[in-house]
């Protein structure tokens, strides 16, 4: 125990009054937020290195000949900050005046509005009318390459974007040139970060509109984005994400934090892929087919009858599942084969040829499966065919005879005979595709993007995500109507909600028992490792 009382490692100080206890190496602006008080910063970001050059963060500290930048101060036993004090308020208002001397009046034209740090410091404590007569600094337009816009006329010189190419991608691409207010990012001759795969973070972290998207430029106000948080399913390391959305539509993808995981950043693969989300060639409604084609019914229109179908006994029961659909759906396809008398159920999934990490922080990377759930898929017993870009490997079910279920998965690269054959087939899907076909019952379910559930990723780490979209017409979430399906087959009760939905995994697969939805939260929880025992 030290001399107050507290244990060794950690120290105690008061910031505005309030008495705070944090580890030993914490800093001021970081013991701050721990009091739930922002400290006004620019250049300081969790992921990187704190430079102190912006000279925002400035704190009085009691018996210190003079203010002290708190993002590189490291809290002391017995300190006493003020964050709010006459010199502390007067020094950010000096820099917030100097920021805006040459910074553009582009807040209604500027894509950053709405989430720009500038706007909500000034705002808050800068100076009512600026005094500066001198002509503003014009530096224009500058395209960085791939998908990054640079507007040098509204950059505050925070070298986040700098610092992140350095020691995040390790890929020095950025660099500042020249000196005092002719200060300016630049990029290496004419190479830009065009090829960079991780540069899309640099629009993230840039705290004013100097860094902009040129896929999100002048698309929405950020007022009007609803956030949802979510899982990236564009490749198996499940990066947390949140889904920004306006008029039911996904409109960028950005990262969400997760230390375990993605830590503050997600690749320009994932994060640019998004558009299939908004597709509006949907399934909207349960089709059954009839002798000239499908005819549209709707939910009890379609269950009754194949529920009839299915207790008739079609033959051997065969199956496809896709990666891209929850653990929840999964799991619901494993309860209805197995109540069909069991069968093999297969999935098939694109890889890379190579992963690419993000070498500061390389426990994120670009993983081979280009899927979100193959790990959910093989915990319950389902098994991978094809090839490495997705397809074939269906050539055998495409002539079963028996019950042939199909979850998911388009059948891209199979006709409108896959199935034809079967004497049952049964095709849940989301979005329209000619091997469904000969499909005796169509099942309209929703996206990722639409539903609650959960995602496995490539370690184990079960995830939650959240519906940002209305789902079209009646389509409703996979496990809803194969679950019900199941416990009909078996008299049994049929889960109403997803968490009660996800339960039923871990009734099928041990490496699933024991979690819940309290436990996952927003941060995910790693399975269970199933027991080995020892054989005689």
């Amino acid at each position: 125990m030290g001399d107050n009382g507290h244990d060794s490692d950690t120290v105690t100080l008061t910031i505005d009054g309030l008495e705070v206890t944090v580890p030993k190496g914490t800093t001021i602006l970081q013991a701050a937020e721990a009091l739930g008080n922002r400290i006004p910063h620019y250049c300081y970001h969790p992921g990187l290195s704190a430079p102190a050059q912006c000279r925002l963060c400035l704190v009085e500290v009691e018996g210190a000949p003079k203010l002290a930048p708190s993002c590189v101060t490291d809290a002391q036993d017995g300190q006493v900050v003020h964050t709010e004090s006459e010199s502390a308020k007067g020094m950010r208002q000096g820099v917030l005046e100097f920021y805006l001397a040459n910074h553009p009046l582009d807040c209604p034209i500027c894509d950053q509005s709405g989430e720009c740090k500038l706007q909500d410091y000034v705002f808050e404590e800068g100076r009512k009318h600026g005094r500066s007569r001198e002509p503003k600094r014009v530096f224009g337009r500058d395209d960085f390459g791939g998908d990054v816009l640079f507007y040098g006329d509204r950059c505050v010189m925070c070298t986040r974007c700098v610092r992140f190419m350095d020691e995040m991608a390790q890929d020095p691409r950025l660099t500042v040139v020249e000196r005092g207010n002719r200060s300016i990012i630049d990029t290496f001759f004419e190479e830009g970060v065009e090829g960079s795969p991780y540069s899309g973070n640099i629009v993230d972290i840039c705290p004013v509109g100097a860094l902009v998207s040129k896929d999100f430029l002048h698309k929405a106000r950020a007022w009007d984005l609803d956030h949802t948080p979510s899982i990236c399913p564009n490749c198996s390391q499940g990066c947390n994400i949140d889904l920004h959305t306006r008029d039911n539509l996904v409109q960028r993808l950005k990262p969400r934090p997760n230390l375990d995981v993605n830590e503050y950043w997600m690749c320009d693969y994932g994060r640019h892929r998004y558009e299939w989300m908004n597709r509006g060639d949907r399934i909207e409604v349960p089709l059954v087919r009839r002798d000239d084609g499908h005819e549209a019914t709707d939910w009890p229109g379609v269950l009754e009858p194949l529920l009839e179908s299915l207790r008739e006994g079609k033959g051997p029961v065969r199956a496809v599942a896709s990666p891209f659909v929850s653990n929840e759906a999964l799991a619901a396809l494993a309860s209805l084969v197995e109540a069909l008398g069991g069968g093999e159920i297969v999935f098939r999934s694109a890889r890379a040829d190579t992963e690419i990490p993000l070498p500061g922080f390389p426990k994120l990377t670009r993983r081979h499966d280009l899927v979100p759930n193959r790990r959910g898929a093989e915990i319950l017993g389902m098994t991978r065919v094809g090839s490495d870009d997705g397809s074939s490997g269906l050539d055998e079910l495409a002539d079963h005879r028996g019950t042939l279920l199909v979850l998911g998965d388009e059948l891209a690269d199979l006709g409108p005979d896959f199935g034809a054959r079967a004497s049952l087939y049964l095709y849940l899907g989301s979005h329209p595709t000619p091997a469904a076909t000969a499909a005796d019952f169509v099942l309209p379910i929703t996206t990722h993007a639409e539903e609650e559930g959960t995602f496995t990723n490539y370690e184990g780490r079960v995830q939650r995500f959240w519906p940002a979209l209305q789902g079209p017409g009646a389509a409703r979430p996979a496990w809803l109507p194969l679950s019900l399906l199941a416990a009909r087959m078996e008299g049994t009760r049929s889960p109403s909600r997803v968490d009660e939905a996800f339960l039923r995994a871990g009734e099928l697969a041990p490496e699933f028992r024991g979690l819940a939805y309290e436990s996952i939260g927003t941060r995910g929880a790693l399975v269970n490792e199933p027991a080995v025992l020892p054989e005689g």
